[in-house]
């Protein structure tokens, strides 16, 4: 995994905002997701993707398992300076985010998050979550989560999630801090074009979840994946994975099967050619597996693809 697990060569990082024992020079790009994890399993998974190799793992409050996450993180025995550790801002806590930094903290018991994302463009009312929040933006959230960062401390990185363009572009052009990191949905059936484009511009990491398509994925059953994987010896999962990570952007496929975690690890030693990968880019179908339809305000304008 030695060329793999680090993304310095094509995005290193700036300086953190604030100083940690880390020792990690930039984002591991292969972590493990625990959205939709369940606690009672995330913390032996947590362990056992660690003590494979893994050197990130990404959580988010509204998970309801940064507990799990932490308790994992400790009971595998590496140490916390060589593990990347991502959590992210809930949606009714955009006005309240001191509160809510202070809280994953707790909840983690880590010390510190190597990086903060506010987790979707929309502050919603914690009284009513079917409301946005009256006079808040996102711009609000985003000046107040460098604040915080910054003045309250135990925050490396600052950065985003679920940000289309137009959304990113609000951050950039208010020109007082930059998203380091913009945390969206990437597989072949969601590739986003448009939307990486920006970010490779701009300056901004990419980082894909649902890099497999979900559990239910068609991709795994698709015929130029198979092909792939079949040319390579390898699992239909793993060219997916490869995929992304060549495209350069790290990934984040989930489990809580210490079987799968192995088989997403198992990355080392070979690649995709640039035919294999044109012909990855080449399938038409399209698909989403986050969509928007639950919160209040409609996030996604299709400006990605």
């Amino acid at each position: 995994m030695a060329d793999l697990i680090y993304t310095t060569k094509s995005h290193p990082l700036p300086p953190p905002l604030t100083p940690t024992p880390s020792t990690l020079p930039s984002i591991p790009a292969l972590a493990l997701g625990t959205w939709g994890s369940p606690p009672s399993s995330v913390a032996q998974a947590v362990c056992h993707a660690l003590r494979l190799g893994y050197r990130h793992i990404d959580t988010a409050a509204a998970y309801a398992n940064e507990a799990a996450v932490g308790e994992g993180i400790r009971l595998s025995g590496v140490p916390r300076e060589d593990i990347w550790v991502t959590t992210k801002l809930d949606n009714a806590w955009h006005a309240r985010a001191d509160e809510a930094l202070a809280a994953s903290l707790e909840r983690l018991g880590t010390g510190w998050v190597d990086l903060w994302l506010m987790h979707w463009p929309c502050a919603v009312d914690p009284e009513d979550k079917g409301r946005v929040l009256e006079r808040w933006t996102v711009e609000d959230t985003w000046r107040e989560m460098g604040r915080v960062a910054r003045e309250r401390g135990g925050v490396r990185y600052v950065g985003v999630s679920n940000f289309g363009v137009g959304g990113l572009r609000g951050l950039v052009e208010g020109g007082e801090m930059k998203p380091v990191v913009n945390q969206v949905e990437l597989h072949p059936g969601n590739p986003s074009p448009k939307l990486v484009a920006y970010c490779k511009a701009e300056g901004i990491h990419v980082s894909g979840y649902s890099p497999l398509g979900s559990t239910e994925s068609p991709l795994k059953g698709n015929e130029t994946i198979r092909a792939v994987a079949e040319a390579h010896g390898k699992t239909p999962a793993q060219v997916l994975l490869m995929w992304g990570l060549q495209k350069g952007w790290s990934v984040l496929p989930k489990s809580v099967t210490p079987e799968r975690i192995e088989e997403n690890f198992d990355l080392d030693g070979w690649e995709l050619t640039e035919a294999e990968m044109a012909s990855i880019d080449a399938i038409p179908e399209r698909f989403k597996v986050c969509g928007d339809s639950w919160l209040p305000v409609k996030v996604f304008f299709g400006d990605g693809n």
